[in-house]
């Protein structure tokens, strides 16, 4: 099964770091966050990847051309100003005919792709999504007045739940793309739901985006201390 990864994005709110690559190249302990999610999927026998750039993408393609070759990866430069759905449309001739593997190269996982693979063989439709809990970002206050008396850092709320991305796609999920300017969140996603073709495989586990230069320290803060909740494999 191939895995396809989109690594277009600049990261507007990562421009610091942002300014000479994509973001999906900025690093986490010495290495792309984008290898750490390789690294996910080939721990699982995954390791036919399909790269979608735009933004800088000659960085991730010199990358790979340079990097050993453990793994299959084929760099398809997907334009600068597409879309994410459009992005997806322009891999189809290069994911073939059969089911595929979906995710965004900006966020790290401790899914269970097995059970995640199972779960969609299972129930037949053309999409399963991998639904997560969202990482508390705001602390709560209690006050008296001007006065705080409890600060408590936010829990998750185990009944919350939002896209993770880690996908598993039939080719079926084609037809629902249309051109560059589709985007799979607010076009895609919703035709698939109409057509009742999206199931939720539910994670309860480590899920963490890299969206803003916070959640880069966190995520670096977490490798430099020895023990990264998405670091699964030896």
């Amino acid at each position: 099964m191939k895995v396809a990864i989109l690594a277009g994005g600049r990261g507007a709110r990562l421009r610091e770091q942002t300014h000479d690559k994509p973001k999906p190249m900025i690093e986490i302990g010495g290495r792309p966050i984008l290898w750490h999610i390789m690294m996910h999927y080939a721990h699982y026998g995954l390791r036919d990847f399909v790269i979608a750039t735009g933004y800088r993408g000659e960085v991730i393609d010199a990358y790979f051309r340079e990097a050993p070759g453990a793994w299959q990866v084929e760099v398809v430069n997907t334009g600068a100003h597409t879309q994410t759905g459009g992005r997806i449309k322009r891999l189809e001739p290069h994911l073939g005919t059969e089911n595929f593997m979906l995710t965004w190269g900006d966020a790290v996982s401790d899914v269970d792709l097995e059970a995640l693979v199972a779960f969609h063989r299972q129930h037949g439709r053309q999409a399963t999504l991998t639904a997560v809990h969202p990482p508390p970002r705001f602390g709560g206050l209690t006050l008296d007045g001007a006065r705080v008396i409890r600060f408590a850092e936010k829990q998750p709320n185990p009944d919350e739940w939002i896209n993770g991305a880690y996908f598993v796609l039939e080719p079926e999920v084609f037809r629902y793309l249309d051109n560059d300017h589709t985007d799979w969140d607010r076009d895609t996603l919703p035709g698939l739901v109409r057509q009742d073709q999206l199931m939720a495989f539910r994670h309860d586990g480590y899920w963490q985006c890299m969206d803003t230069l916070f959640e880069r320290d966190l995520l670096e803060d977490l490798w430099q201390r020895g023990s990264p909740p998405w670091k699964i494999w030896n």
